[in-house]
């Protein structure tokens, strides 16, 4: 795009805002515009603080704007999994083996905060808070807004827009009335609900660089560190049924249930019955939809184009990911936006894909096999592997969360690494049971 272009982007949390830094960086005249209201004024809703667990490919892209120090000095590092068993039992799974192989637990507002006041900061970026994108006019890139105290309307019309408005994108919708437009959704039949963990006599009540999970098998708990000192716990279990959240309907019951199915995390937990009865339940949701951009005139990007559930902790990293392949991609194909923006989701796609799939496997993964000991043993062996041959066996969750290495081809090289494992360990078995024969055969 030439310097000083137009650029609508609906949607002014983490990857609008991100990419509102890229867009005011390479000079263009930039409007965001947020249906909800400014995250530095007031508190989140109810349980609606949702830690984000960041990782390389979202410090990348902070850094490529001079943010990641300020990320980092708001974060707490995650050196592993903390397992709580049924008997408050517990057991340390580190994610590595290098010092840098941590995930860094921060709060989804204050990194909201970080990137909107980054926005803001640059003259050529305007930011407004209680829109709400009502309609998308595609070829004329208009965009209609209410505003949401008055419901007076204004319109925006750039050269280019950017949708980075969720999961229940307007402008996605806009795109699903275009000819051959894919588009699915679907929901696990889990939701999720937070809790909190205060800290405890000023400090944190458990160990603060651990994402704590407590998998019993079908449905868990999980805890994040806050730089406050408290931890934000988040059950997800199903809604329906045994061990549901529609299971607990007063302050007995799930004082009870978790005395029985989390005995150490109660005494932790001051305001349980309060916080499980009053917050929300979340949904959760896979979008994936193609294409992903409408001529030269729009484009999506994070949970418009390929919203995941946050099992693997990649949903902000890989919006991140999306602002940087975005940037390269418009400076790369300067003068040419529909070609730019069409070599981005080829770049993208692909990959959405995977670490949807992904996602969806690492729940799992973290409520059922994380007790598991034949898990541990090949978790363990992964690590030996990785030491051994460092060059040559790179874990899948290495290469997915400590680098950049694209997830459809970090999928595909952790199979083709398994495969020759079981190649060799079968001849090296067949190698052992023909040298015994041999023996027996000459005594």
């Amino acid at each position: 795009m030439p310097r000083a272009s137009t650029v609508t982007i609906v949607g002014a949390g983490l990857g609008g805002s991100l990419m509102a830094v890229f867009c005011g960086r390479a000079g263009h005249r930039v409007g965001v515009y947020e249906r909800r209201p400014d995250p530095r004024k007031g508190e989140a809703g109810r349980g609606r603080s949702i830690n984000l667990a960041i990782s390389t490919r979202g410090l990348a892209a902070l850094e490529r704007v001079g943010l990641e120090r300020k990320l980092l000095e708001v974060a707490i590092p995650m050196r592993g999994r903390m397992v709580h068993d049924p008997h408050g039992d517990l057991a340390f799974q580190p994610y590595g083996h290098e010092a840098h192989h941590v995930i860094n637990s921060v709060s989804r507002a204050g990194l909201n905060r970080l990137l909107v006041e980054a926005a803001e900061a640059m003259p050529n970026v305007d930011v407004r808070f209680g829109r709400r994108c009502i309609e998308v006019e595609l070829e004329e890139g208009r965009c209609t807004f209410a505003d949401a105290e008055t419901n007076e309307l204004s319109r925006s019309q750039a050269e280019l827009l950017v949708g980075a408005d969720g999961a229940y994108s307007e402008v996605r919708l806009a795109l699903q009335k275009t000819d051959r437009f894919e588009y699915a959704q679907s929901y696990l039949e889990f939701g999720y609900k937070e809790l909190t963990i205060p800290p405890a006599n000023g400090d944190f009540a458990m160990e603060p660089h651990a994402l704590h999970i407590w998998p019993r098998g079908g449905f868990m708990m999980i805890a994040l560190p806050n730089v406050d000192r408290s931890f934000t716990c988040t059950c997800f279990w199903p809604f329906e049924g045994p061990n549901s959240f529609g299971a607990l309907t007063t302050e007995a019951d799930v004082r009870s249930y978790f005395a029985r199915k989390f005995p150490d995390a109660v005494p932790l937990m001051p305001t349980l019955e309060e916080d499980f009865l009053l917050n929300p339940v979340g949904s959760l949701v896979t979008v994936r939809c193609a294409p992903w951009s409408y001529k030269d005139k729009a484009v999506l990007l994070g949970d418009a184009a390929h919203a995941i559930v946050p099992f693997y902790g990649q949903g902000a990293n890989a919006a991140f990911e999306d602002c940087i392949v975005l940037d390269e991609c418009l400076k790369a194909h300067e003068g040419n936006v529909a070609a730019a923006l069409a070599a981005y989701e080829a770049a993208r796609k692909l990959h959405a894909d995977a670490v949807a799939d992904l996602a969806l496997a690492n729940f799992i993964e973290m409520r059922d096999k994380t007790a598991s000991k034949t898990f541990l043993v090949g978790k363990k062996i992964e690590k030996v592997l990785a030491r051994v041959f460092p060059g040559w066996f790179v874990p899948l969750y290495y290469m997915v969360s400590f680098s950049r290495t694209p997830y459809a081809d970090a999928v595909r090289r952790a199979a083709r690494q398994w495969r020759i494992v079981r190649i060799t360990a079968a001849g090296l078995v067949a190698a052992l049971i023909a040298i015994v024969v041999l023996w027996l055969l000459g005594r």
